[in-house]
């Protein structure tokens, strides 16, 4: 009778216990984390690689590469100066623990250079990629949590790059912050006769006439 009476305190015991509404025990979660880029307005750039080295050392090449999500909305002011609307993560990193730091080559079209460089992540950066998906939301905790831990680079005219990481109610945090050389090979390596992704919008063009590039502002 004792371990029959013993069984059933405890399960009375749990059943008292009250149930966390921000657990994300059960929620689905991958095993990668995500990036992004992201542009101001009008400042239209195009990735030519990125490179992660993780917090174990390991350095792994040809992690994202491509277009930045951005803005080419022309209302008649000076929109592309600070950030505004910041890209989401889209690409997975696989074989990649969390960052320890990050480099990106990138093309800036209007002002018509490459840049290249690395950028430092911080602990504090890692402790909300780790936190993001670890709970749920408190605003939303009918909902799952993030499957994924997330973060955005920021690439703006001067070699800035700001990063952007995403917390646990899936919301951007202006976290690190650098700035980089040129690339002195030029587009591509020099493998593409200095030859960049694409021409200067017009839209990028009429606002730069009339505004310039706000240089300072990121």
């Amino acid at each position: 009778m004792k371990p029959l009476f013993t069984l059933l305190a405890m399960l009375v015991l749990s059943a008292c216990q009250p149930v966390d509404p921000l657990s994300a025990k059960n929620d689905y979660r991958t095993s990668t984390w995500y990036i992004g880029f992201t542009e101001p307005a009008h400042m239209n750039v195009w990735v030519e690689t990125s490179a992660v080295e993780d917090i174990k050392g390991r350095i792994i090449y040809d992690i994202a590469a491509g277009g930045a999500g951005g803005s080419d909305y022309e209302n008649g002011t000076e929109n592309a100066r600070g950030w505004v609307g910041i890209a989401t993560a889209g690409m997975p990193v696989t074989r990649a623990y969390l960052p320890k730091r990050l480099f990106v080559r990138w093309q800036s079209i209007v002002e018509r250079k490459t840049y290249a460089g690395w950028i430092d992540i911080s602990e504090s950066t890692r402790e909300i990629m780790r936190n993001s998906n670890a709970r749920r939301c408190h605003e939303t905790p009918q909902f799952t949590a993030n499957s994924s831990a997330a973060l955005s680079l920021g690439l703006a005219p001067g070699g800035i790059i700001q990063v952007w990481v995403w917390d646990d109610c899936f919301r951007p945090q202006k976290a690190d912050r650098g700035q980089v050389g040129i690339e002195p090979l030029g587009p591509s390596q020099g493998k593409n006769q200095g030859r960049y992704a694409w021409k200067i919008k017009d839209s990028s063009q009429r606002y730069i006439d009339r505004f310039g590039i706000p240089y300072g502002s990121w």
